[in-house]
Formats: C-alpha cells, structure tokens, sequence
C-alpha cells in the first residue's frame, strides 16, 4: 500500500537518511543534499505544506521538498514561483514509479494553492515526462542571462508568464555550503566517497548552455 502524506518531525531523520542515500557519490564523491534537507525545514523560504512522503506499506521510501523562488521581468516586477529539491527515492526503489508519484502529488497540492510554475535544476532525461521544459521555452534565465540546460520549467497556467523576459531567483537557502555539508557529513555513520561517471555527465550538464531561439 501507497501513502503520500505531508512530513511529520518523526520522519525528518528517515528523510536525511534516504536522501543522503538517494544522492551519495552521484554528482561529487559524497553529496550535499542531506545537508540541504537539513537545514531548508528552518529557512522562511521552505513550504511545509509542500513537504510531503511516500510510505510503502508502512515504511518511508522517500520524499519531496518545495521553496519559495521568484521570477522578475524587464520592470522589477515579481512573481512568486516554486523550486523543488531535493525528491529522493532509497536507490533500492528507484525507477518504480515512486518518485513520479511524489511530483505529481505535489504538482497538484501547487497549483490547488495558486502557484503557477515551478523551475528545477535537474537532467532534462529525469523530468520531461513530467511536464518540464527548457527554460529558453519560456524566456527564462539565469541571473547572468543565460539559459542553462539544466534549469527547467514546469508551467501550470502560463498566461502570467508569456510575452515577457524573466530572470529566475533561487531562495538563498539553495546556496549550500560544500565545506559545511562535508562537516555534517562527518557526523554520521560513514559512507564510502568515490569517483563515478555519473559526476562527469553532471560537470557537463551543469555548464551547459542553450542558445538561439
């Protein structure tokens, strides 16, 4: 049996544990999203409402968190928008489906609370059966102007959003220390840092721009 339900304090390790797990050695020897998880639950950005896990007959296998972002256009004008992260599945349930349900429970509960897009950063293979497209779709950027490959747009009602150039701003919560989430990482019971060619795809995905029309 399926349940998704928002986060209670009672899971908040079980949530550190599986995300830690979810994203060990996958972009860098070791990971940062733990961290990112714990310490986003406390930041004025974070979305309890929008936090939400998924129990397989009793057990938490995994979850989703939501931030506040914003979008501004040419005039200064603001909007206030959504990013997710981390959703983190125990890599013994991946590719299961498990992870599509966290998002499109999570789309839903979103939209019902009137936001209108979310923007990621994520592998564009992983999110765009799920409704998600590049960023240059919408004429949105980066704060330096350009499009990165890797940011994504999942639009709900996009009449507020066309015709009009935007920039995307993450929450400052976003900006997680690497020195810090290595400290914290010392902490817990070990894990084994090593090198795999998934980190190489995402130096490269990560540094990735689109141009043009």
């Amino acid at each position: 049996m399926v349940i998704i339900r928002n986060e209670e304090e009672k899971d908040c390790r079980t949530v550190e544990e599986i995300t830690r797990k979810a994203f060990y050695n996958q972009y860098i020897p070791g990971c940062v999203e733990h961290y990112l998880v714990h310490v986003m639950r406390d930041h004025e950005d974070f979305i309890k409402e929008l936090d939400f896990v998924l129990e397989l007959d009793g057990r938490v296998i995994g979850n989703i968190m939501y931030t506040k972002a914003r979008l501004t256009d040419e005039n200064g004008a603001e909007k206030n928008i959504l990013t997710f992260g981390p959703v983190s599945v125990l890599p013994e349930y991946q590719r299961k489906g498990y992870g599509k349900m966290l998002m499109e429970h999570s789309f839903r509960k979103a939209e019902e609370m009137g936001y209108e897009a979310v923007v990621i950063f994520g592998s564009p293979a992983n999110y765009v059966a799920r409704g998600f497209v590049s960023c240059r779709k919408w004429n949105i950027s980066a704060e330096d102007g350009r499009f990165p490959a890797a940011m994504l747009v999942k639009v709900f009602s996009g009449q507020g959003l066309e015709g009009k150039r935007w920039v995307y701003h993450d929450s400052p919560v976003m900006a997680v220390s690497q020195e810090e989430a290595m400290a914290y990482d010392d902490t817990l019971e070990p894990m084994e840092k090593r090198h795999q060619p998934s980190q190489e795809e995402f130096y490269i995905m990560s540094r990735s721009f689109v141009e043009g029309e």
